[in-house]
């Protein structure tokens, strides 16, 4: 009760604002935590690919003029991975907050951190402005979103999970997924428009700073919409019960660190080939083909539909055969995809739709099921907290690095390298379910 006491009495306007709405209406039911959980990750991957594409279509040239194409475009993959390396960080000092002043005052900061690091870099000064300290102020804030990012894990989806009936693990589990093909294609398409509407140096000069407004003004919505169900009475009993409470992550790792590691080697097939068919072979044509990056945003948008589609698809098949045999099937199919697809980006354009359509559809099916696959694993007492520290490790181990390591191998030996990389992704997920072996439950 003194976790709650205190949690209430360091609670935000926002989320006292949110406590009146719930005590206006109705119980919140399943469906509203679902839509809930969707908004928050599409806000948050809608953030993570606006960098993503502007970090192809925009910082090589604009910060790193000075090097040639390749070269910047490695640069601008550095600083993109610099999120991912201070993302472990944030969520040991949000979680601390979590303890301390509860998940209003831990989510709002969070949030707020997300969404002015982004915002900010629509202001962002270019090389011609201030020379190599445009690199630095752009890196500061990539660091801020990463740190922002560590904080935003709610316990939603394991709130989403915990209401599910038994025979629906598997399309619960699903829901929370649905906000990276959603944000794919917000993102894609705003970009693409912008590259219609406007001459390549209007688009260079400011068009590209607009959706990081954009971003900004979403997580204000998103954060009121996560406030809402945090602050529900079911979430609060479960937070009373331990189902849902921080522990302290040294506990976690003394007591259940074999599960951590486990859970965070399940989804690295589909944690890799993320950014395999997304923010890499974006880069490849750009730097390979002399077409625009116009057509292949369209390609991109077709395909972020197809991931949609067979998110949705993993749920119903899950709950059919178990979620663990989708992901380890689904390990299959992406180990055999890495050994021909990477080399359709240098066939053609029929190639191009080729990999990114496979890849999509591949990618729906495993990550529509790698939300915590090994999360029933963990302890009532450390469920929480073990399922954001599993999602940390997951995106830092599998997804960092990929677009980097990816083009620096296709430059330097070739696309099948690539596939190489997506293969240890595969293997990794294998074993890991394969070590996880009878324990816990299979849905």
């Amino acid at each position: 009760m003194a976790a709650t006491t205190a949690s209430a009495a360091n609670s935000t306007p926002l989320e006292r604002d949110a406590r009146l709405v719930n005590a206006r209406e109705h119980r919140i039911r399943p469906g509203e935590i679902a839509v809930g959980v969707i908004i928050g990750r599409s806000s948050e991957f809608f953030d993570f690919f606006v960098y993503a594409i502007a970090s192809v279509l925009v910082f090589p040239s604009l910060i790193f003029p000075h090097a040639d194409a390749l070269t910047g475009t490695l640069y601008s993959f550095a600083i993109f991975s610099l999120a991912f390396v201070a993302r472990p960080f944030g969520a040991l000092a949000f979680m601390w907050v979590d303890r301390r002043h509860g998940r209003g005052v831990k989510l709002t900061a969070a949030l707020f951190l997300l969404g002015g690091s982004t915002a900010a870099m629509a202001f962002l000064p270019g090389y011609a402005q201030v020379g190599g300290v445009a690199a630095v102020i752009l890196a500061v804030l990539r660091i801020g979103q990463g740190f922002a990012q560590g904080g935003t894990w709610d316990g939603l989806p394991a709130l989403l999970s915990l209401s599910a009936p038994p025979e629906r693990h598997g399309w619960f589990r699903m829901i929370p997924q649905l906000g990276a093909p959603i944000g794919m294609f917000v993102a894609s398409a705003l970009f693409a428009f912008l590259l219609v509407t406007l001459r390549p140096a209007d688009f260079l000069d400011w068009g590209w700073r607009y959706p990081f407004f954009v971003a900004f003004v979403i997580n204000v919505v998103a954060l009121f919409a996560r406030l809402r169900l945090i602050s529900t009475p079911e979430f609060e009993r479960l937070y009373e019960s331990r189902e849902l409470q921080p522990s302290p992550v040294a506990g976690l790792f003394r007591e259940e660190w074999r599960t951590v590691i486990l859970g965070a080697f399940a989804p690295l097939a589909s944690f890799a080939l993320f950014h395999l068919v997304t923010v890499f072979p974006l880069s490849w044509v750009v730097l390979t083909s002399s077409d625009a990056p116009l057509h292949f945003l369209v390609i991109e948008l077709v395909g972020a539909a197809v991931g949609l589609l067979t998110v949705v698809l993993s749920g119903l098949i899950a709950d059919r055969i178990g979620g663990r045999t989708v992901l380890g099937l689904s390990a299959v199919l992406i180990g055999a995809y890495s050994g021909f697809a990477p080399q359709l980006l240098d066939r053609s354009v029929a190639g191009e739709w080729t990999y990114v359509l496979l890849g999509f559809g591949l990618l729906g099916l495993a990550f529509g099921q790698s939300s915590g696959a090994l999360n029933d694993s963990f302890s009532s007492k450390h469920r929480y907290t073990g399922a954001g520290t599993t999602a940390t490790a997951a995106w830092f181990i599998g997804a960092g690095f990929a677009p980097l390591v990816a083009l620096l191998l296709a430059s330097n030996f070739g696309l099948i390298s690539v596939g190489a990389y997506l293969l240890s992704g595969a293997v990794c997920t294998l074993l890991a379910l394969a070590l996880n072996g009878s324990g816990g439950r299979t849905s």
